[in-house]
This record gives structure tokens, sequence and C-alpha cells, in this order.
């Protein structure tokens, strides 16, 4: 620690030197603002949160809950429509950290791709025409801004798990790139 020279009338005061006092909050106010300004899921949020609920010594909220849809019918593999809102389908995966992909069928890349996306859809489909389905919402949603669901079937499993486990669908994870083609 550096001492810092005052004179004072005849008298000589050492103080020691406020470097760094102020820079050290600003840092962390600049970087808690650069994570707060982004509109994706980071892998520190969890963490945040976290230490959030240990200091507050309350638990957070559960921002999920079910649906209700008088219409629920497919979009493609991995896209749902409840009463006209599209909804992104987790399968047995958390928001942003992983779920399950289905090939497209509005922009395919082959025509392999456009094949296996609408045999996805249908059996998407199939799988919400049954009585019983239920849709939970994560509280959480994606870069189109579509909720990110859960569609659980009767049996308890989720629509996604059936996909994948049938070769409609494959499990998807960050930096995951589908390759239907070929």
């Amino acid at each position: 620690m550096q001492l810092q020279k005052r004179r004072s009338g005849n008298v000589v005061k050492f103080r020691p030197r406020r470097r760094g006092k102020i820079l050290l909050p600003f840092l962390f106010i600049l970087i808690i603002g650069a994570f707060l300004g982004t509109r994706e899921q980071l892998p520190i949020d969890d963490f945040l949160r976290q230490a959030a609920r240990s200091w507050s010594g309350m638990q957070a909220p559960d921002h999920s809950s079910f649906i209700s849809c008088r219409v629920l019918s497919a979009v493609d593999g991995d896209t749902v429509k409840c009463d006209g809102v599209n909804m992104r389908a987790l399968g047995d995966g958390a928001p942003n950290r992983s779920g399950f992909d289905t090939p497209e069928i509005y922009s395919p890349k082959c025509q392999q791709e456009l094949e296996l996306g609408r045999a996805a859809k249908a059996r998407m489909q199939e799988l919400l025409n049954q009585s019983g389905v239920r849709v939970k919402d994560s509280g959480v949603r994606d870069r189109y801004q579509r909720p990110l669901v859960w569609v659980t079937l009767p049996s308890g499993r989720t629509a996604g798990s059936v996909l994948v486990s049938e070769g409609h669908a494959r499990i998807w994870k960050p930096g995951y790139r589908g390759a239907w083609c070929g």
C-alpha cells in the first residue's frame, strides 16, 4: 500500500491512497449490466440465480405453468401452435441447454430433409391428437420470442423424447448443427 504525504500547516500526515475504490464497483456494475443487456440466457445466469436465492434465503418463483389450448397443432416436428401462438417444444431438456431438433420443412437444404421433416411433423400431429396432452410453459423464450414449452403425453413422456426414440428427431445441445442431407 502506498502512502500519500499531505501537508497540513506544519504537520505532515500520511494517508493511504484510495486508488481502486471507485474503479472496482464501476467494473462490477459494467459487467453485470453487460449480462443484463443480453436477451439470451448465459451460462452465468444459473450461478447468479443460485447466489441470489442463497443471499435472500428465499426460493425463486417458478415461472413455469400449464397452458390451456383449445386448438393444438404441429407447425413442424419441433414447433407446436397453441391457439394461434407458435411454441418451441423442448423434449426432456432444459431451456437453452438441451432439447431436440427435427428436419426443416420450410427451408430444407435437400429433398431428403423435406421428406424427413414432413414425417416428423405428421408424427408430432399424431402425438398432439391424443387426449390428455399437456403443454407446460418454461417461462423462457427462444431467439424468435417463441415460448419454450414441454409437451407431455398422457403416458408421462414428452413428445420430443418419443420423436427422438423413433428416429424423427435428434438430441439438441448448444452448438449442434443438424445435417439431414446425405
